[in-house]
């Protein structure tokens, strides 16, 4: 069959609306630094009043929406399959993924009534994001948003390991999964976050299953993975889930696991003020190079460059200025 689709990628519809906060206030509105915590209508409630009246930026978001509208960015022609509810900001993601050049399911039938999801982005003086996450319409996430023609079509399939969290969207997740396995599509995850780890493993085990072609982690998430800090142990046990595993590590940059071999690449020289969104934009310039047929080794140096750019401006997507830089940055290592 005809490869449409470069990337076809599935996860949460989210709404992004950052907010520059100190460590005191972070500690007062009693926020876990550096995570995601999932939370309800009355506590987004009490996080809204806490912040009223600062400035704030607001984007399309969700880490699998992140990471294709990156490699949609770079050139590369994805889809993305979520789910949003009939409203103002439900609209406004739809048009923020159509403007940025991706495909979706939101296009192919009217949404249904409620609220779209979305998540409060804390940015700390130390540039970590700590995140809580209001999941709405997303959380009813499920098989019919899928567009499995499209999944057929496409080159790598990625699954986003906040999926774990919800039934109806790790179903759909695994369906996707299916039908790309039997068509020959590579498979892609991310296991997304510490919380999913500690406390949806069953479901991350279901979308690594047999095996990935393309797994990213960081390196707090491979350690709870493993259950140890040893970087030795941690690449034996993370190289046997995916053919290739790419494990970040901030300011020491990456490892790249694929075929017992380890290859450790350097992050880029930058300041960072916000890393929320940096391991989306990796992902993205990691498939994207890869699909291009870069070597692996030489695709995390390109990612590198990709996320270091993103963590040194706020928020989660990069500005027509840097994207044109970072495909000059692409066309410059080609060979």
């Amino acid at each position: 069959m005809a490869q449409q689709y470069d990337l076809y990628a599935i996860g949460n519809a989210l709404v992004d609306s950052e907010y520059q906060v100190s460590d005191g206030q972070l500690q007062s509105m009693g926020i876990a630094k550096r995570h995601m915590t999932l939370i309800d209508p009355q506590r987004r409630a009490a996080l809204l009043a806490a912040v009223a009246g600062m400035p704030t930026r607001r984007t399309g978001g969700g880490s699998a929406a992140n990471t294709v509208v990156a490699l949609a960015q770079l050139g590369g022609k994805g889809f993305y399959s979520c789910r949003v509810a009939d409203d103002e900001l439900g609209a406004f993601y739809r048009d923020d993924l159509i403007a940025n050049g991706v495909a979706t399911n939101l296009g192919l039938g009217h949404a249904p009534a409620g609220q779209t999801g979305c998540c409060m982005v804390m940015i700390t003086p130390d540039a970590e994001r700590s995140m809580s996450t209001f999941l709405g319409a997303t959380s009813e996430l499920d098989a019919t948003s899928l567009h499995l023609d499209a999944i057929r079509q496409s080159r790598v399939y990625y699954m986003e390991g906040y999926l774990a969290a919800s039934p109806p969207g790790l179903d759909a997740a695994l369906q996707g999964r299916a039908v790309a396995k039997g068509a020959g599509v590579a498979l892609a995850a991310t296991l997304s976050d510490m919380s999913m780890i500690n406390f949806c493993r069953p479901g991350l085990d279901a979308m690594v299953g047999d095996g990935l072609d393309y797994l990213f982690c960081n390196e707090e998430e491979s350690q709870t993975w493993c259950g140890t800090q040893d970087v030795t142990l941690i690449c034996q046990q993370m190289s046997q889930l995916a053919k290739v595993v790419c494990l970040t590590r901030s300011a020491k940059g990456c490892i790249v696991l694929e075929g017992g071999q380890q290859t450790t690449v350097p992050c880029a020289d930058v300041k960072a003020v916000d890393t929320n969104g940096a391991g989306d934009m990796f992902a993205g310039a990691f498939l994207h190079a890869a699909i291009q047929g870069y070597s692996h080794a030489k695709a995390a140096w390109l990612a590198n460059q990709a996320a270091g750019m993103v963590v040194s401006q706020y928020g989660n997507r990069l500005g027509s200025t840097a994207v044109s830089e970072l495909n000059t940055l692409f066309i410059q290592h080609r060979t």
